[in-house]
């Protein structure tokens, strides 16, 4: 199959959290590249269209824009945000 992304992912297996409104649920990020991610999450319903992806190791914090679903994978855009 050819890849047909920009940048290429890398695999990883990391605990991170989606952040979005006081809310927080864990999941697992499973690849990430410079423009997105992909995590697995225990119920993908109750994710939101934008939200905060948050490393659980402190490393990054990335603004999120849901791209794709598929069971309980979700594909990730990470979306610039303005400065204040």
């Amino acid at each position: 199959m050819e890849e047909k992304r920009k940048h290429p992912r890398t695999e990883v297996n990391e605990t991170a959290y989606v952040s979005s409104g006081g809310s927080v649920m864990s999941c697992t990020v499973r690849n990430v590249s410079a423009e997105g991610a992909a995590i697995d999450i225990e119920n993908p319903a109750f994710v939101p269209a934008r939200f905060r992806l948050v490393m659980a190791n402190g490393s990054s914090v990335h603004e999120c824009q849901v791209a794709w679903i598929q069971r309980n994978r979700i594909g990730l855009t990470f979306v610039e945000t303005a400065p204040t």
